[in-house]
């Protein structure tokens, strides 16, 4: 059959819209991401570690769940940093929702909303925020995007289920039938949405506001233990990389962030971290970016999963288990790239290993403080004061990651600074005396691997990716890391 004259109409405006969206944006667009630390309140610098040590270790168990039938999407009310987005025009709604690289869909709390275990979950100093909708955007059970969240069940089954008459379905005429609720389900946590479209608008670095038409996101009434919203930017094609890639692939393709660092110091992110869409310029020294290869995970596709050869320690090359730098059929193995986990996940065995070697150089000259272990979740810990030398930072050695394809078996890779893996801080002791200077390890034992059903075999988290550039070149398939002054890619980021 011929196509007729208003389909090609239709046709052509759409290339129409594409090329001048694609013309009236440049290469790069900076979006904000504000971390919840700056409007955190914590009685001690001990009780925020605990609580984020506590936060990290659940949401890498999440990572890797306990039974076949559970749906390992780590979401965590745990993440750190957040995303503002408006919706719709008459008037635009604004929302702060979690960004995550470890899930690919975007929900919103919507009106009326219900949380069941919410308390103590909203992010500090946040309202209980809802949006507002109304049922003719919501997405029709005859689409690619209703598939999509329902991914057993073919489009003639979504349209059954959400009553479209047989002959209908025979003649794929249901687009007047909206798309089923669909559940999703996390470790401890899970909710029932419905899929709707809408104008979406991100505030930009440029001044300039980027607007999504007909955004894809998931409307949520009911959740259990999840209160916040979730920008997904993993591996999906509902994921706002993927939807953004297909308005405009030069946006949508690649994307980094650079995390400014913080220290657990609210004063350090007074100015936001910088979420970049786009490719850098060619011209730019794209020769400072050590990349690795994305590894395909059957089990977990959403994840950003790439392979760990070795972790440094001072110059000792500690081999990491082969299961780090494969993933297997079943899903297993491989190290997640989360931009909603705070603190690195290791494996028992490997783990181990770092802290033996940390301790045999650091534990010479600096006590044990195992009450602060006890009473951050992080080991090793030590006193950092009455000791053989008052020069810490020369006898905490470097860390260095030695990512698949980064090395050649005697370079070290990514090497982190002292403060993206080692944390010093002066506990308040107990009122009647001064206090003592700690340092910790900032890097966690995940558990023994396959003690949790599999999956993924390690973490890399927010804290360590602090002062670099981490970038998802999604179209070379293929993750970064260059270091940079964080704070400063907001002036200099077109010029790079």
């Amino acid at each position: 059959m011929a196509p007729s004259v208003s389909s090609n109409i239709l046709v052509l405006l759409c290339i129409l819209l594409t090329i001048i969206f694609a013309e009236s944006h440049h290469q790069q667009q900076k979006l904000t991401l504000t971390h919840t630390l700056s409007t955190s309140h914590f009685t001690s610098t001990h009780h925020l570690l605990k609580s984020t040590s506590a936060r990290s270790t659940a949401r890498h168990r999440r990572l890797r769940p306990r039974s076949a039938t559970q749906v390992s999407l780590p979401l965590s009310p745990g993440s750190d940093y957040t995303l503002s987005f408006s919706l719709g025009a008459d008037p635009p709604q604004t929302l702060s929702v979690y960004m995550d690289t470890g899930s690919d869909l975007v929900w919103f709390p919507c009106s009326p909303f219900q949380c069941i275990l919410c308390d103590g979950k909203y992010p500090p100093g946040a309202a209980a925020a809802t949006l507002n909708v109304s049922a003719s955007t919501r997405v029709p059970c005859q689409s690619r995007a209703c598939s999509a969240t329902h991914s057993a069940d073919s489009s003639s089954d979504l349209c059954a289920i959400a009553g479209c008459p047989l002959d209908s379905i025979e003649m794929s005429d249901c687009f007047r039938f909206s798309c089923p609720p669909f559940y999703y389900a996390y470790g401890d946590g899970s909710l029932v949405a419905g899929l709707h479209h809408n104008s979406l608008t991100m505030a930009t670095g440029s001044g300039e506001p980027l607007i999504m038409h007909n955004f894809t996101f998931g409307c949520a009434h009911s959740a259990l233990a999840e209160p916040v919203g979730v920008a997904g930017f993993g591996r999906g094609e509902l994921s706002l990389p993927a939807q953004l890639a297909n308005l405009s692939p030069e946006l949508g393709n690649q994307f980094s962030y650079c995390l400014v660092t913080h220290s657990f110091d609210s004063t350090k992110i007074r100015q936001p971290s910088p979420l970049i869409l786009g490719r850098a310029s060619p011209s730019g020294p794209t020769n400072k970016v050590i990349y690795t290869p994305i590894l395909d995970n059957p089990k977990y596709p959403y994840f950003y999963t790439v392979g760990l050869e070795a972790i440094y320690v001072g110059s000792l090359r500690i081999p990491a288990p082969k299961s780090l730098s494969r993933v297997d059929r079943y899903g297993n193995g491989g190290v997640v790239v989360d931009s909603g986990t705070t603190f690195t996940m290791l494996p028992s065995k490997l783990f181990n290993s770092v802290v033996s070697e940390l301790d045999h150089r650091v534990g010479r000259f600096y006590k044990r403080a195992t009450d602060m272990e006890e009473k951050t979740g992080l080991s090793p810990c030590y006193y950092c004061s009455n000791a053989a030398t008052d020069d810490m930072v020369m006898v905490v050695p470097t860390l260095s990651l030695q990512f698949a394809g980064t090395g050649n078996g005697s370079s070290p890779g990514v090497v982190l600074p002292k403060r993206n893996y080692f944390y010093e801080f002066l506990d308040g002791g107990d009122g009647l005396g001064k206090g003592k200077r700690v340092g910790c390890l900032m890097v966690m034992n995940g558990g023994d691997e396959g003690e949790d059903g599999g999956g993924p075999g390690a973490t890399l988290g927010n804290y360590q990716q602090q002062g670099f550039e981490v970038v998802y070149d999604l179209e070379r398939r293929r993750i970064g890391f260059a270091k940079r002054r964080c704070a400063s890619l907001w002036d200099n980021i077109d010029h790079r």
